[in-house]
Order: C-alpha cells, then structure tokens, then sequence
C-alpha cells in the first residue's frame, strides 16, 4: 500500500510538472512566432477582435503563472534531492554544484542557439543561493520569499507612480524594432542567434527586476512544502487544496484580469498588481489538478502528464527546438505570419505530440535523453539512460 502512495506521490509531482510545462509553452511560443511580444508592441497586422480576446485571455490567466509553479517545483525537488543525499550519506553540494553547472551551460546554449530568453541559466544561479540557504529553518525561509515581495511591492509601487511607460515604450518605434526583429528572426540561423544575443540585455532587465527575485521566492516556498512533506500522501479531500482554490481564484482572477485590461506589460502598475497576485492563481491551478487527479476521472490525467513532466528538461528544450523549427528561418519560416489563435494551437499541437513521445521514451528508458546527461554531470559518471529492464 505505500509502494502506491509513493508512486502516486511521485505521478502528482510529475504531473504538475507536465501541466506547468504546457503554460510555459503558451507564453514562450509567442515570443518565437513574433517580434512584437518581445517589444511589447501591437502586431498591427492582427488586430481584430478574436486576436484581441485571445491576448487578452492569456495576459490574464497564463503570463507569469505557470513559470511560478515549474519553480516552485524545482525547489519542492531540490529538498528531496537533499534529503534522498543524506539518506545515503552522499556529498550533496559538489554534486549540485555539479548539477547547477551544467544546467547553466544548458541554458546559454538554449538561450543563444534556440529562443529568445531562457530560464534555466537563471535557474543555476538562483540555484546556488538555495544551495547556500538549504539548512536554514523553515520560518528564514518564507520570511525572505515575503522579504522578496515586500521589496517588488515598494519598487514597482514607485516606478508605477514616476515611471513614465508611455515616453519608453514609444508605439511608433516598438513596431519598427518588432517588424526588425522580425525579419531577422526569419533569416539564416545566423540572424537568428543575432537576435537572440541582441535580446539578451532586454530579458536580463526582467529577470533582474521580476522574474530573478520571484523565482527565488518560488524556490524557498518550494522547499518548504517539500520539508514539511505537504504534498505527500494527498487523497485530494483535504480542506486546505479547497481553501487554496478559494482564496487563489477569488484574489488571482482579480489581478489577472486587471492586469490584461490595463496592457499587461506596457503597464507598470498592472505588473505590479500581476507580480503579487499571479502566485494565489498559480497555487490556485496546482490545488485544482491535484484534487482532480485524484477523481477516477483524474487518475487518466495524471497518468498521461506524469512522463512529460518526469522528462520535464528534455521538453522543455524540445519546445524550444520546435519553435525554431516551425517559426524561424531556419525551418518553415512561419515568424509574423500566424495569427494569435493559430499560436496557441501549435502549443497545442506540441504539447500533445511531447506527451506522445514522453510515454514511448520511457517505455525503454528510464531518464529523458537530457536528464540522463545531466544526471552524468551530476554523478561525474559517463552517460547512462538506462533501460527500463535493467536493475536500478
């Protein structure tokens, strides 16, 4: 009986990884299928009224939700890595630094070669600070991921109140930089990590002033949960998922909307009110699958997310390969010529066809092809993926 706990743990886990992973998707595909999301610019040549809704929609309940979750797990993980090291007296930190080292080659390989912008360098840094911060106690912790927010509280509060948005983002001159960027991102693959280099500064900005501070905040909540054991064992009844999904919809439904209907990122007062509330939908999404998955209905979800997100770094990379393929000069060259709508639906497409390959790869293999390699950079052993049938 807790041999089915363990794995049903475990499945949870993994399938909210996979869930997470579909959002990311939806948000990152639209900066490779347009250089006007990257200038928070307009596309003038998609503007009716269903492009409209369906930017509003994604402003309103996918941008900035679905990264806090993928990181919320990275630090819920993090701690049963530590935990899984100490049971078998392992040296924990040379094999994180190890592990963190590698992915933060990753992510400049994936943040010059295949899209524009990339976590998973960030994801190493910031990792080196949980790594430093693993044995402080539980209330540290969250007292500095409320730290975090009370510090993008004051900040973006002043910058909403003498930061002049409109005099920056100049309409006229973010079209021609996006109708640029455009073009390049339909050239030779040269052009392309051309402008990926060239947007490095832009996403760095971000990631210094949002997304970096957010991340960690995610990280240490994560690992918390993971201490405490809070997602252990979960029969999907538990009063505490219930008031999650209360007070999650109820105060990121309201921000989120507030933040679509002022402009999303063109506004600086919507990021601020995106930024404190975008983390109450996010948990708001996690406690709702987590109960489903454990309907009998659900259990079929479950089961059909788990591998994806059980292999989340390989597709996480993936889509990023797809997305070159499909939007950019490099394959079919679709950049600027796919209406928002047909956006998302190539998300779609891609997601479905990862999950397909998720559950065909480990049928045979027991660790997706790039976390079998950083498993090796992590273990300082040769590559090994391991077929199901051998001994673990």
């Amino acid at each position: 009986m807790s041999q089915v706990l363990d794995r049903a743990r475990i499945q949870d886990i993994d399938a909210l990884r996979g869930f997470a992973l579909l959002g990311i998707l939806v948000v990152n595909i639209t900066f490779a299928a347009s250089g006007f999301p990257i200038h928070v610019a307009e596309d003038p040549a998609y503007g009716s009224w269903l492009d409209e809704v369906v930017r509003w929609l994604s402003s309103a309940f996918v941008d900035m939700k679905f990264y806090l979750l993928f990181s919320f797990l990275f630090g819920y993980s993090f701690q049963l890595q530590v935990e899984a090291a100490q049971r078998v007296g392992a040296a924990f930190r040379p094999r994180m630094l190890r592990r963190l080292g590698g992915l933060f080659v990753i992510g400049v390989l994936h943040g010059v070669f295949l899209i524009t912008g990339d976590i998973l360098s960030v994801y190493a840094i910031i990792g080196l600070v949980l790594l430093g911060m693993r044995r402080v106690k539980d209330r540290t912790a969250l007292i500095v991921a409320g730290a975090i927010y009370a510090y993008l509280f004051v900040t973006l509060s002043i910058a909403s109140m003498f930061l002049d948005t409109s005099a920056i983002l100049d309409p006229t001159t973010a079209v021609a930089a996006a109708q640029q960027t455009t073009a390049n991102l339909a050239g030779s693959f040269s052009d392309v990590i051309g402008e990926h280099v060239r947007a490095l500064p832009t996403y760095g900005l971000s990631l210094l002033t949002v997304q970096g501070p957010t991340t960690l905040a995610a990280f240490l909540v994560g690992m918390v949960v993971g201490r405490r054991r809070l997602l252990k064992n979960l029969n999907g009844n538990e009063a505490v998922l219930r008031l999650i999904q209360l007070i999650g919809f109820t105060v990121g439904i309201t921000g989120g909307v507030y933040y679509a209907s002022l402009g999303g990122n063109a506004n600086t007062r919507a990021v601020l009110i995106s930024v404190l509330t975008a983390p109450f939908l996010s948990a708001a999404y996690a406690a709702s699958l987590l109960r489903f998955m454990h309907t009998d209905r659900g259990e079929d979800i479950r089961r059909l997310l788990a591998p994806a997100g059980r292999m989340a770094l390989s597709n996480y990379l993936g889509q990023s390969v797809a997305t070159l393929l499909l939007f950019t000069g490099v394959g079919f060259g679709l950049v600027g010529q796919v209406s928002p709508l047909e956006t998302v639906g190539f998300a779609v497409g891609i997601f479905v066809l990862q999950l397909i390959l998720s559950h065909l790869w480990l049928s045979n293999f027991r660790y997706g092809p790039v976390e079998g390699a950083l498993r090796a950079v992590t273990n300082a052993t040769a590559p090994s993926w391991r077929r199901i049938d051998q001994a673990a």
